[in-house]
């Protein structure tokens, strides 16, 4: 592997939620936007990406409509830099993640999912998931993303 950090390839992070409806393809989305290679998927995926999760995404100028949720098991064989489950169900189902990862921890957010109310109330709530993830994520790529495994 080349040592100058300016010609390191971006490293990879898988995101875990349970669904891979919100959270996890919120996450995913702005990961790339910090130039990670990144995916997401499901301990137990839904059908397609949620509405509100594309809406506020859509706000900041990221586009995951295209993304769909995936289950866990398509990633066991692939390494990841960093594998990252992101509600307490996965990080309960996949504490001891089986496939290849340089790092498995747990940074839980609050399920957007289940907010309630009026469509500006709801819109509210994944405002404020998205902009958490993106308040950590950029941290967390400071921390890790230049660095040498």
């Amino acid at each position: 592997m080349n040592s100058n950090p300016d010609s390191l390839q971006a490293k990879s992070i898988l995101f875990i939620c349970t669904g891979n409806t919100c959270r996890s393809q919120m996450a995913e989305g702005i990961a790339r936007r910090l130039n990670w290679r990144a995916r997401s998927a499901g301990v137990e995926p839904g059908r397609v990406v949620n509405p509100h999760a594309i809406s506020v995404m859509s706000e900041i100028g990221i586009d995951i409509s295209t993304q769909l949720p995936k289950n866990l098991d398509i990633f066991l064989n692939e390494y990841h830099d960093f594998v990252v489950t992101l509600c307490d169900h996965a990080h309960e189902t996949c504490p001891n993640f089986t496939g290849n990862a340089g790092m498995v921890l747990h940074q839980g957010f609050p399920d957007p999912f289940e907010a309630q109310g009026t469509e500006a109330d709801i819109l509210k709530v994944y405002r404020k998931s998205r902009d958490e993830i993106y308040s950590w994520l950029k941290v967390f790529t400071h921390e890790n993303q230049r660095t040498n495994s």
